[in-house]
């Protein structure tokens, strides 16, 4: 399961990276959320896939005595998901304005003509 996972991850980046190097605004952003997408898959990994218990100590005891599962990369990861959905609607609420104004969504067009002042 652990080298599935991690050959997502690595599929992920990759297309990732190739994507926010293209010219488009739309790659772009789905490069970004690639990435996101395999950062949230990699902190999930890091926390070590484990099926346990919840983490609640039980009365008269100090330390865990079953196999419990982390919550730490758990909450990171809700976190990361409520957070780069925030981001991809600014994102595209961003891209479809500027699509209007420009009518393309190449990057190099992107460039304020130099007769007008700003």
């Amino acid at each position: 399961m652990e080298i599935l996972l991690i050959l997502l991850i690595g599929v992920l980046y990759a297309t990732g990276i190739y994507l926010i190097l293209r010219r488009s605004m739309v790659k772009l952003l789905l490069g970004i959320m690639l990435l996101g997408n395999g950062t949230n898959i990699l902190i999930f990994l890091l926390g070590n896939i484990t099926k346990g218990k919840p983490p609640i100590i039980k009365d008269g005891l100090k330390v865990f005595q079953d196999i419990y599962a982390d919550p730490i990369p758990q909450a990171l990861i809700l976190t990361a998901i409520v957070i780069s959905f925030g981001l991809t609607s600014f994102a595209i609420v961003l891209l479809k304005r500027v699509y209007a104004l420009i009518n393309t969504d190449d990057l190099d067009n992107l460039n304020t003509p130099e007769d007008e002042d700003i």
